[in-house]
């Protein structure tokens, strides 16, 4: 297990029910950055992995 699986685990534990849009998840993914400035590279490599995520499927 990777130390990221318990913030995952939790994540899914207290909010695994509720419905979000992307939109939610982006400006959340913002004010993140905006508070932990230093987290800027992985969280955009890890918001376009997402965006792109589909890609491989058409081919």
């Amino acid at each position: 297990m990777y130390f990221t699986d318990r913030g995952i685990e939790e994540l899914v534990e207290r909010r695994g029910e509720e419905t979000v849009t992307l939109e939610w998840i982006g400006e959340q993914l913002r004010t993140f950055v905006d508070m932990n400035p230093e987290f800027e590279t992985p969280i955009e490599r890890f918001a376009t992995w997402l965006a792109r995520d589909d890609e491989d499927e058409d081919e």
